[in-house]
């Protein structure tokens, strides 16, 4: 029977490194039976060690952990309202540096307006709102990183 190895495995992450300055990517994250290891240009480098389920049990508490950590003090959000990060990347409220953001809180959106934009791998993905009404909180920061399921704009 092989034998685990304890401890970070640094060639690993000194590989992925690699990969990121190689492919300009942003982040990249890698699991193995019971190791995830995180690397990203932000700075921050994680080492996970825990049972891993499935793939599901991921997203799941991982969306329901940001929503309430979002929301302010006292204030609860209807889950029908709020639109909800479907990928992970960084957020942009503008269509370029300096340029006018798409909303604002106070602004009237119909369904299907680009509410923001997120980047994945270089790809510039429009958000769209999906129904007509007016924002009332914008949750995201511009230029911040993003997980999937998390808050980003709520519109009521």
């Amino acid at each position: 029977m092989a034998e685990k190895k304890s401890g970070i495995d640094q060639a690993l992450i000194r590989d992925l490194a690699n990969i990121l300055n190689e492919t300009d990517l942003t982040e990249i994250e890698v699991e193995q039976e019971d190791m995830r290891i995180r690397v990203s240009r932000a700075g921050t480098m994680q080492y996970v060690q825990a049972p891993i389920a499935a793939p599901a049990a991921f997203a799941a508490p991982a969306a329901a952990a940001a929503a309430p950590a979002a929301a302010p003090a006292g204030k609860t959000r209807n889950p029908d309202n709020v639109v909800s990060a479907p990928m992970v990347g960084t957020a942009y409220l503008a269509p370029a540096p300096g340029s006018a953001a798409f909303i604002q809180v106070g602004s009237a959106v119909k369904e299907g307006q680009t509410l923001l934009i997120i980047e994945a791998m270089k790809t510039m993905n429009q958000i769209p709102a999906p129904k007509s009404g007016t924002v009332t909180e914008i949750v995201v920061q511009d230029g911040r990183p993003v997980e999937y399921g998390e808050a980003l704009v709520v519109i009521e």
